[in-house]
């Protein structure tokens, strides 16, 4: 078997993606944690307390912070409006919170932006995920 997609016929291309694609759960979580790592949308993960415990490439690209740097910072580092706070316990109350929100980049510049953000349970632990994009 050929060592990547790209060595292989557009036929035989496609029937390697299926089976990889379809594959163990384990290969799939790879997938789609580069598909995440590499989304073209901030995605932030935080715990209760608020603390960012991961960030994707586009997150620290348009906040213009490194990684370490993201991770050592709690949502209202970032969402600094006055509301911050209430609008995250009202997510964790109701699971959801979706709309627009302003956040401030390492250099100072506000940004204004649009997010989704949810609650997920990994391994029995309650985290929040936040999916942001620039206004249209």
């Amino acid at each position: 078997m050929p060592r990547s997609a790209a060595a292989l016929g557009d036929r035989s291309r496609a029937r390697y993606i299926e089976r990889i694609a379809t594959s163990e759960p384990l290969i799939q979580s790879i997938l789609l944690g580069d598909a995440v790592e590499h989304a073209p949308v901030a995605i932030l993960v935080a715990d209760e307390e608020m603390r960012y415990v991961a960030a994707n490439l586009t997150a620290c690209e348009l906040l213009g912070y490194e990684r370490d740097e993201l991770l050592r910072l709690r949502v209202t580092d970032v969402a600094q409006y006055q509301e911050a706070r209430g609008d995250f316990e009202a997510m964790i109350a109701s699971g959801e919170l979706k709309g627009r929100t302003s956040v401030a980049c390492k250099d100072g510049t506000e940004l204004n932006l649009r997010h989704r953000s949810s609650e997920t349970t990994i391994a029995g632990l309650p985290y929040y995920v936040a999916v942001l994009w620039p206004e249209p």
